[in-house]
């Protein structure tokens, strides 16, 4: 449960019909993407079983994310140093751990994030309220695909759709993004995470 809670960090796709013309240019969401490089959001996770998690969500472009879980979950996921680990509550082991690189999430965790790099974007529609693009790493699209939607005026990130390379796929819908932050860096080291939990454990 806590690994597809981690390796579905995700965005749904949005229900409206899509109207082609009214979508937001990648260029546009690329700037927006990279006009920070700190944010916290609140969020509500849909797992790919239909059970429903809620937590916050911090991130420190690049390559760093935090998620924290709500009780009774309680789980922890944590991006950085070029690797993901999952914190599971219920256990006495370390977290279980995997190159960030091999996720979706890595896509918009990147330090320059380019959405019309060539094979990046394999699906982008919108409507009058919302935009969609679909991403993939062009170089391994088997890793799986992130749906990201954007509002308008100003763009802003609601919700993604995680699909992981099983097929499963985990929704993150975000509530108001805050984004230029204080945050520490100690929020995303695995490392000293691990030795704290462990060392509490003793």
């Amino acid at each position: 449960m806590i690994r597809r809670l981690a390796l579905g960090l995700a965005l749904w796709a949005a229900t409206a019909a899509p109207g082609l013309a009214d979508k937001i240019p990648l260029s546009a969401l690329s700037g927006y993407l990279n006009s920070f490089s700190t944010a916290r959001a609140e969020f509500t996770q849909v797992n790919a079983d239909g059970s429903i998690s809620t937590g916050r969500m911090l991130l420190q472009r690049p390559g760093r994310a935090r998620f924290e879980y709500d009780p009774p979950n309680g789980g922890l996921v944590i991006a950085g140093g070029g690797q993901v680990a999952i914190f599971d509550t219920k256990s006495n082991q370390p977290p279980e751990q995997y190159p960030l690189r091999r996720t979706p999430l890595n896509i918009i965790l990147e330090r320059n994030v380019d959405l019309s790099r060539a094979r990046m974007v394999v699906g982008h529609d919108g409507d009058a309220t919302t935009t969609r693009v679909i991403a993939q790493d062009p170089e391994h699209p088997e890793y799986g695909t992130i749906a990201l939607v954007f509002t308008g005026n100003p763009v802003e990130l609601r919700q993604w759709v995680i699909t992981d390379d099983t097929g499963q796929a985990t929704t993150v819908i975000l509530g108001k993004m805050r984004t230029g932050v204080q945050l520490s860096s100690r929020m995303f080291n695995i490392v000293q995470e691990t030795a704290d939990r462990m060392g509490n454990r003793r």
